[in-house]
């Protein structure tokens, strides 16, 4: 395997520990913006008790709603602009991962003086941002516990994405009870989005650590044993619990151990997004599956078995294609059975009339080199796949 550093700086408050928000905010200084979505917050209570924790603190709030999810680069301008107006110290973002990754950009966004989408688009430094403390009210992107972002600009129909490690948040509250009121299909979906962190990671031929594929295995089962327990049950604190802490732990950097392939699912349904505006997760659930198929030949179907044994019990006396073909259609049956997720793109009225399009810019007019390279081709195919 190859070399690697490892650091993730986020303080991380686990359980019911929202009382301790303030003090953790009055660390960065005394001006707040307070970031979230479309005010499911205020219905649930939760814009109430974080409230009365910064004004307890003494803080001074000032507020951004509305942010959509596949956040728009609108919703970053503005945020970066009342920054720089109102002098804020630190933003904290309670909601889900649109929510953080546009407050992300935000915090880099204030510091500089140009437009932040150059940060996705032209890729320009990010050399400073304000520090970003996180309130999570959904299961899915890791995004409290990793430097990414995904933003969407929908005037030129690209969703663009970034990691830094300087957009790390600072701290993150975790509270599975904070998750209870998200929809079955929210759940579904982020829980696609939980397993394709792990599965971009772990399907690969590079030599990797036994010790990782082994926690991989167990991430991937974790949530695919407690997200129906948590669709049925939306108060189970178990179920709740270990999805939340999966979310995290899929994508903040451990796993990782110095492989270098790129992603491959990701960028596709990028695309998807970019012009369709779909559900993340449901765009990833749909892709996935054709897409290990697409990939399997010689050199992946090892790992394409071991992922069909230890991952969905795929019977000892099966043969490596056996195994392989087991663990693909389990996935698809376990996205598309068991979660409820639609499992076509025609299903979603999504034709082929942009697929072109897509596949070169999900390639960037070149080769994806993940599990197996893929062209603009390779990709298109796989979207026919999917109708």
């Amino acid at each position: 395997m190859n070399g690697f550093i490892y650091n993730i700086p986020t303080k991380i408050y686990f359980g019911d520990k929202l009382c301790m928000l303030g003090d953790e905010l009055k660390k960065y200084g005394k001006r707040v913006l307070l970031t979230y979505g479309g005010g499911s917050i205020k219905k649930s209570g939760l814009y109430d008790r974080v409230m009365k924790e910064l004004k307890s603190a003494g803080l001074e709030i000032y507020e951004l709603s509305g942010i959509a999810p596949n956040p728009r680069i609108e919703s970053v301008r503005e945020g970066a602009n009342m920054c720089k107006e109102h002098g804020i110290d630190v933003i904290l973002a309670v909601g889900g991962g649109s929510t953080l990754d546009a407050s992300k950009y935000m915090a880099a966004g204030a510091k500089v003086d140009f437009d932040p989408w150059l940060f996705l688009s032209e890729r320009a430094p990010i050399e400073s941002a304000l520090p970003v403390v996180t309130v999570l009210t959904l299961s899915a992107t890791g995004s409290e516990m990793d430097g990414g972002g995904v933003i969407t600009n929908l005037a030129t129909n690209e969703k663009l994405g970034r990691m830094e490690d300087i957009l790390r948040p600072q701290a993150s509250f975790l509270d599975p009870a904070l998750t209870y009121s998200v929809s079955s299909f929210q759940t579904a979906a982020g829980s696609a989005d939980i397993l394709s962190h792990i599965m971009e990671t772990y399907f690969t031929t590079e030599p990797d650590l036994y010790m990782l594929d082994g926690i991989m295995e167990t991430l991937m089962r974790t949530v695919i044993k407690y997200a129906p327990v948590a669709m049925k049950k939306p108060c189970d604190y178990e179920a709740r619990a270990n999805l939340m802490w999966a979310s995290s732990w899929a994508i903040n950097g451990f796993i990782t151990g110095g492989k270098t392939h790129a992603w491959s699912v990701h960028p596709m349904e990028h695309e998807l997004s970019a012009f369709y505006d779909i559900t993340h997760g449901l765009g990833l659930a749909i892709l996935t599956p054709r897409w290990l198929g697409y990939c399997l030949n010689e050199k992946t179907l090892p790992k394409a078995a071991q992922f069909g044994y230890n991952v969905f019990g795929a019977p000892a006396t099966y043969t490596k294609e056996q195994a392989a073909e087991y663990g693909i259609s389990e996935l698809s049956r376990f996205f598309f059975g068991t979660l409820g997720l639609e499992s076509t793109l025609g299903g979603l009225k999504i034709g082929r009339e942009n697929f072109a399009k897509m596949a070169a810019k999900a390639t960037g007019g070149g080769v994806i080199n993940g599990f197996i390279p893929l062209t603009a081709a390779d990709v298109e195919k796989i979207y026919e796949l999917c109708l």
